[in-house]
């Protein structure tokens, strides 16, 4: 099981990586306009065909790689550092620091994650950062939450008593004896993210509150190409294919991940 695990992740590695090639793989210019090769469809000279300003697909699906990814690795880092360092105080200190911690996730939380991260989009400038930014505003509570709850049953274990009782310092106690028995957890509810994230970078995309032109995201892809659905459903479909698969392969690496350390309880909230 282990093994298949590894495969999606090895899968998502390889397009990353494909994407950063791609500067010295002899691809067409992503944001180059052929007006001689207008929704062209798939065949030696443009594997994946053209889209309606003769821009090659593939060219822009390997490129779009390196955006996506980007922003999921980014915005999940982010919430997991925000969100842990959160959970991590509320668990430990628990009392009146617990609550008014607790209150603002919940009171987050009670917005649609997607909405929330649109709300932020709408408010800042469109573009990369933004879309980092917005993602991890709606993340962050997930992970708050999750490590709150492995903290309070860490702190009671007798390692954690024994530390306290020899002197140590509150930072040592949590970041040498508490924080290296979440790790498990956090690395797993990563992986969830990662394939939310992919999925909320494609809408903010589609939305126009993303990467901006002529820069191609799989998002902005399909949403450029919508009207030609039936007509050039290429355009269309390998860039939807790219984030399904992308998505499909985080996911499944994440529930391998929560098989092999026994963590059932975990759910995606993106």
């Amino acid at each position: 099981m282990a093994r298949i695990g590894n495969v999606y992740f090895l899968i998502v590695i390889f397009i990353f990586a494909l994407s950063l090639a791609a500067p010295l793989m002899p691809l067409h210019a992503p944001e180059k306009i052929d007006l001689d090769s207008l929704r062209e469809p798939p065949g030696l000279n443009h594997p994946f065909g053209t889209d309606h300003k003769g821009r090659d697909i593939l060219s822009r699906v390997i490129y779009g790689a390196k955006i996506s990814i980007s922003v999921a690795i980014a915005a999940s880092s982010t919430s997991c550092l925000v969100g842990s360092l959160v959970g991590l105080t509320a668990g430990y200190y628990g009392g009146r620091i617990d609550t008014v911690l607790m209150t603002i996730v919940d009171f987050i939380l009670s917005f649609p994650a997607l909405l929330l991260a649109i709300a932020v989009s709408v408010v800042l400038p469109p573009g990369i950062y933004t879309a980092m930014i917005a993602l991890s505003a709606a993340g962050w509570t997930s992970f708050a939450r999750l490590i709150r709850g492995q903290v309070l049953t860490i702190k009671e274990l007798s390692f954690v008593e024994a530390a306290k009782a020899i002197g140590c310092s509150d930072a040592r106690v949590l970041f040498v004896h508490i924080v290296p028995n979440c790790l498990r957890v956090g690395f797993v509810m990563i992986g969830i993210k990662m394939g939310g994230f992919i999925i909320a970078e494609a809408t903010l995309g589609f939305l126009g509150l993303g990467v901006q032109p002529p820069a191609s995201s799989w998002g902005a892809m399909i949403s450029s190409s919508r009207a030609y659905i039936l007509t050039a459903p290429w355009t269309v479909f390998f860039p939807g294919l790219m984030i399904t698969a992308t998505a499909f392969c985080f996911n499944l690496y994440a529930e391998k991940l929560k098989a092999r350390y026994d963590l059932g309880a975990i759910k995606n909230s993106v």
